[in-house]
């Protein structure tokens, strides 16, 4: 077998599952909680990476002609700021920074994606670790972490706006108002739990949505990977099945299957980063708003 699937074992779908395994680390008995290592290391990494960015770009910052990244990052700080006034209409000074941390950490950790996919696992097995999945947003893990951080930002945001007593009222009373007392007993039960369903799907949808498009993304670079990995395969093996030609065809069919998908891909990076982000605002926008 080509060299490649070697790595992992001696068939593709070896290969496919070696590449989706979380290296990981359990904690308690029967393993009650276990910890995705890699996607762990990658997301603060990645974190501390762009946050490093920003403070290096806002030291040398200059009042003058500036260069080329200091020109892109205020542009995309502009951007961002332009969308968050658009859809929230409140006090920005926290939103803001907010939204453009989200954009810029979900962007830099769906660009990893551009990295060869058998790079990562070859330098993690270079430190001992046999599993190793480099981008943290096909791990639902992550994904459900940062909205359920949403989901207590929207909670916040509305105690803020209406009051401990104010939200809790209204999770009693809306959607559906009554005007007698009895009426607004029988119709609480419904009205908590519609609240309540409304509450949870904003998040679950917000990382589903995410891991979703991610995961998907990484299974057709992985299979465009085997596509190469067998066509390189073939030209070796000349009296092999689909010998020299089909070889040169199946090598050729992953590289330009490799370019056309990465060219596409960075615009699905960009543009679930973009949706995370705005759904965001817009949910907090939605929580400072009576119903």
């Amino acid at each position: 077998m080509n060299r490649l699937l070697q790595v992992a074992g001696d068939s593709p779908s070896e290969y496919v599952t070696h590449h989706l395994q979380h290296w990981q680390v359990s904690i308690g008995e029967g393993a009650f909680w276990t910890i995705n290592i890699d996607s762990m290391i990658m997301a603060i990494a990645i974190g501390v990476l762009g946050l490093g960015l920003f403070w290096f770009v806002g030291r040398r910052a200059t009042a003058g002609v500036p260069g080329k990244l200091q020109a892109f990052l205020e542009l995309a700080a502009e951007f961002i700021d332009t969308q968050v006034r658009d859809v929230f209409h409140g006090n920005r000074k926290f939103v803001a920074p907010l939204a453009l941390t989200i954009f810029v950490w979900i962007l830099l950790m769906n660009s990893v994606k551009m990295i060869p996919v058998d790079l990562p696992p070859a330098i993690a097995k270079m430190f001992g670790a046999e599993y190793f999945r480099a981008v943290p947003t096909t791990d639902l893990n992550i994904t459900l972490a940062m909205s359920m951080t949403v989901l207590l930002l929207m909670i916040a945001f509305s105690i803020k706006a209406k009051g401990g007593f104010g939200f809790t009222k209204e999770l009693f009373t809306a959607p559906f108002h009554a005007d007698g007392t009895l009426m607004k007993i029988v119709l609480a039960p419904a009205n908590f739990g519609l609240n309540i369903i409304e509450l949870l799907s904003k998040p679950v949808s917000l990382a589903m949505r995410l891991f979703g498009n991610m995961y998907a993304g990484e299974l057709v670079f992985l299979l465009i990977a085997l596509l190469g990995a067998a066509g390189g395969h073939f030209i070796m093996d000349v009296g092999g099945f689909g010998g020299t030609t089909g070889g040169i065809l199946a090598f050729l069919g992953a590289v330009l299957a490799g370019a056309g998908w990465s060219i596409f891909h960075i615009l699905v990076i960009t543009l679930q980063a973009f949706i995370f982000m705005i759904l965001t605002v817009v949910y907090l926008s939605m929580s400072t708003e009576a119903h």
